[in-house]
C-alpha cells in the first residue's frame, strides 16, 4: 500500500504542508458552493420580478407559484445530477468533475440572466427558464459530492474538520451575497428598473465569479487519495453499483447525519423569515435582520466547531448538537411567542446548534465512505435527503400549521430529524484522524472484481 499523504514528517515541514494545503482546498472547494447558494438566494429573493418577467401578467399569484414550481423542478432534479457526477467523480477524479460542475453551474445562470422576457418572445421565455434552471440543479447535484470529497482528502488529517468546515462557509457567505446584492437593488432601484434589466444583475455576476471558480479548480492537482487509486490501478469501474452492494450501511448513516442538517438549516435560515412575518406579526425588515444575523453567526462558529470535532471527535459534537436541537427545538418556538426579544433569543439558539451540525455532518460523513465510492455516496445521499426534505421544508410547514392550527409545528418537525441524527451517529464509530485510504481501496482484487459466488455458478 503506497505511503498515505498523511505521514508523519519533520514538524516544520508538516506544518508548512498543511497551512498551504488547506487555503488551497478551501479556496478551491467552497467557491463552487458559494457561486450555487449566490443564485439560489437571488432566485429566491427575485422571485416576484422573475415572474413579472416571464410568466404572462394576467395573473400574478399564477406566476409567482410558476417561479417557485421552477425552483422545486431545479430541487427535483439534483438527484439525478449526484447520480451522473457522483460515479464520475469516481472514476475520473474529484479536480475534472470540480470543474466541470461549476462550468455548467455558472454558464445556465448566465443564460437565465441574458433571457429575454416573456413579453420579447413569448411562452419561449418560460420554457427556456425552466431548462435553465434544470441545468443548474443538474449541475448542483454534483457540487456538493465533489467538493466535500476534495476538501476531506486534500485538508491535513488532524485540521481535516476545520479544512471541510469551509465548506458550509462557503455555502453562507454565497446565501449573504445574495441576500445583500438583493437589499442593495432594492434600495437603489425602483420597481420599473428592477423589472427592466436590474433583476439581471446577480446571476450576470455570477459568470465572472464561475469563471474564477473554473480557473481555481483547473490548476489544482488531484487529491492524494485518487491519485494512490491511480497509482494502484483500482479506480472503480462502477462505483455506483459498488456502492450499493458494498455501502448500503454507509450510505444510510450519511443520509441519517445529513437529514438532521437539512431541516433545520432550511427552517431556521429560510422558513423563519416567512414565519416571522406571517406568524408572529414581526415586519418583513426584521425577520431578515434576525436571518442575516444568524448566517453571520454561523460564519464565526462553523469552523470553530469544525475545529473542535478535530479535537475531541465528531460524535461528540454532533451527538451534542443533535441532543440540543432535540430538547430545545419546541421551547425556542415558544419563546418566539413572547416579543421580539424572545425571537432573537430563540433564533440566535438555533443558529448556535444549526452550526454544530454545519461544523461536523459533512466532514463525518465523508469519512464514512471508502474513497473508491466517497463521491457516489456523498452525492446521492446529500441530493436525494435535500430533494426529500430540503425544498419540502415551506410547503410541509404550511400544510402542517393549517392541519393543526398550531404555530409550534416546526419545534416538533425538527425534533423527529433530530432523532434520526442521533440514532445515525450513534451508529458510526468516531473518525476524526483516520486515514481516508483504505486497504480495500488499494487492493489488488477490488471488490468490483470479485466474482460473487452467485455470479460464479
Amino acid at each position: 500500500m503506497p505511503t498515505s499523504h498523511n505521514d508523519p514528517a519533520t514538524p516544520e515541514v508538516e506544518v508548512a504542508a498543511d497551512a498551504v494545503a488547506l487555503r488551497r482546498s478551501v479556496a478551491a472547494g467552497a467557491v463552487g458552493v458559494f457561486v450555487h447558494w449566490f443564485d439560489w438566494a437571488a432566485y429566491a429573493y427575485l422571485a416576484g420580478t422573475v415572474a413579472t418577467v416571464f410568466f404572462p401578467a394576467e395573473n400574478s399569484t399564477t406566476g409567482l407559484l410558476a417561479v417557485f414550481g421552477v425552483f422545486a423542478v431545479s430541487f427535483g432534479i439534483r438527484p439525478i445530477g449526484a447520480a451522473v457526477f457522483g460515479p464520475l467523480g469516481d472514476k475520473i477524479g474529484r479536480k475534472r468533475t470540480l470543474s466541470l460542475v461549476i462550468f455548467t453551474m455558472s454558464g445556465a445562470t448566465l443564460g437565465i440572466g441574458l433571457l429575454p422576457g416573456y413579453d420579447s418572445i413569448g411562452i419561449a421565455a418560460p420554457v427556456l427558464l425552466v431548462a435553465l434552471r434544470m441545468v443548474q440543479g443538474f449541475a448542483a447535484g454534483g457540487e456538493f459530492g465533489s467538493a466535500a470529497s476534495f476538501l476531506a482528502e486534500s485538508a491535513p488529517r488532524r485540521r481535516r474538520g476545520f479544512g471541510v468546515s469551509w465548506l458550509e462557509v462557503g455555502s453562507l457567505l454565497g446565501f449573504l451575497a445574495g441576500s445583500f446584492t438583493f437589499l442593495l437593488l432594492s434600495v437603489g432601484l425602483d420597481d420599473g428598473q428592477l423589472t427592466s434589466w436590474g433583476w439581471r444583475i446577480p446571476f450576470l455576476v455570477s459568470a465572472p465569479l464561475g469563471i474564477i471558480g473554473f480557473i481555481i479548480r483547473s490548476k489544482i492537482e488531484d487529491t492524494p487519495e485518487y491519485r494512490a487509486l491511480e497509482a494502484n490501478d483500482t479506480v472503480p469501474r462502477s462505483p455506483a453499483r459498488e456502492l450499493v452492494r458494498a455501502n448500503k450501511r454507509e450510505l444510510l448513516q450519511a443520509a441519517g447525519l445529513m437529514t438532521a442538517m437539512h431541516v433545520p438549516f432550511y427552517v431556521v435560515l429560510t422558513y423563519l423569515v416567512t414565519y416571522e412575518t406571517d406568524h408572529l406579526g414581526h415586519s418583513d425588515g426584521s425577520a431578515a435582520l434576525l436571518s442575516t444575523a444568524i448566517s453571520l453567526l454561523g460564519l464565526v462558529l462553523v469552523p470553530v466547531f469544525g475545529r473542535l470535532s478535530d479535537h475531541v471527535g465528531r460524535k461528540p459534537v454532533f451527538v451534542g448538537a443533535c441532543a440540543a436541537l432535540l430538547v430545545l427545538a419546541t421551547p425556542a418556538f415558544l419563546l418566539m411567542r413572547t416579543g421580539s426579544a424572545g425571537t432573537w433569543v430563540a433564533g440566535l439558539l438555533l443558529g448556535v446548534v444549526l452550526a454544530a451540525i454545519l461544523g461536523t455532518y459533512a466532514v463525518w460523513s465523508a469519512e464514512i465512505f471508502p474513497t473508491r465510492t466517497r463521491q457516489s455516496g456523498l452525492s446521492i445521499a446529500y441530493n436525494v435527503t435535500a430533494a426529500l426534505f430540503a425544498g419540502t421544508v415551506p410547503y410541509v410547514m404550511t400544510v402542517l400549521i393549517s392541519a393543526t392550527g398550531s404555530t409550534l409545528v416546526p419545534g416538533p418537525y425538527m425534533m423527529v430529524f433530530a432523532v434520526g441524527g442521533l440514532i445515525a451517529a450513534l451508529s458510526l464509530k468516531e473518525t476524526a484522524g483516520n486515514a481516508l485510504l483504505r486497504p480495500e481501496d488499494v487492493s489488488p482484487a477490488p471488490l468490483e472484481r470479485r466474482r460473487d459466488p452467485v455470479d460464479a455458478q
